[in-house]
């Protein structure tokens, strides 16, 4: 079985008080894009996990956790091609981790009962549970909440990595140190995009592009300033961080518009920059 593992974007990102567990509510939306790993998972004699990134260790990613959550005594063997930029806020090892328990709700593994499906991927990342409707959602609580939106529209984005990583810890200790405003749901940003993008409203979603962590992040470190900064003299309007970074992205109506921006990117060779779109699952039907 091989599975597409799609990264992500947060359209909108609103980070809500700190609960008494520690962790931080949220409510963002976010969709899932064209740019993917590929996770191939065959019959093994032993358990075996490959990477086309050498660098990544077996024991510390989120598949093969997955895998060992859901079938601990099946040897199995995951080839992962990473074609997802690490530590960017665009969910790449959230996304495999998914698709090992998507892969496990469609018999990869054989017959499993009485599992708690979102429950298991909470445990493995907050952002996993959202890699599990295989579309655009808003996401509240801390990550566990997922509502799909539905069928998405054909919208274009520029994706560009620094050559800098963002520590989410860090992020979240920024972001508490900085004064902000109340968040109520009945005028939240994200509720209002979710309407934009079911009418497919382009003009109005950009308009509502937000991200908590924006400014934060981008007066913290530099190359995230520089790459926002020489998107928007590229053309592309309202740039954003995803996540707590350190991707940066435009997002646009047409491929053409992206490639226009991309050609007139200033920024040095390792800044990364990747074209993509919006990932329209089959699962969903406009």
């Amino acid at each position: 079985m091989t599975i597409v593992c799609p990264a992500k974007i947060n359209l909108t990102l609103e980070v809500l008080d700190r609960r008494a567990d520690g962790y931080h509510g949220i409510r963002s939306v976010m969709v899932p894009l064209e740019l993917a790993d590929e996770l191939t998972i065959e019959s093994s004699s032993q358990f075996v996990f490959r990477c086309s990134d050498q660098q990544i260790e077996t024991e510390n990613n989120l598949a093969v956790r997955a895998a060992r959550a859901v079938a601990p005594q099946l040897p199995v063997a995951l080839t992962l091609e990473k074609r997802v930029p690490m530590q960017a806020g665009l969910g790449g090892g959230s996304s495999d981790a998914a698709a090992i328990l998507l892969a496990a709700m469609r018999g990869a593994f054989g017959k499993i009962d009485g599992v708690d499906w979102v429950a298991v991927a909470r445990k493995l990342g907050s952002d996993v549970p959202f890699f599990l409707v295989e579309s655009g959602a808003l996401v509240e609580a801390t990550g566990e909440r997922v509502t799909a939106i539905g069928a998405l529209p054909a919208w274009h984005v520029l994706i560009v990595k620094p050559p800098s990583a963002v520590s989410t810890a860090a992020a979240y200790a920024q972001l508490d140190a900085t004064p902000r405003p109340s968040r109520p749901r009945s005028s939240s940003v994200s509720l209002e995009m979710v309407e934009a993008i079911q009418r497919g409203d382009f003009t109005r979603a950009r308009t509502l592009l937000s991200n908590d962590f924006n400014d934060v992040i981008a007066g913290a470190v530099h190359e995230v300033a520089q790459a926002l900064d020489a998107l928007a003299r590229a053309g592309a309007t309202r740039p954003l961080l995803s996540g707590s970074g350190s991707a940066v992205f435009a997002l646009e109506e047409s491929a053409d518009a992206i490639a226009e921006i991309e050609a007139r990117l200033d920024l040095p060779r390792e800044f990364t920059r990747i074209p993509t779109a919006f990932r329209r699952s089959g699962t969903w039907r406009a």
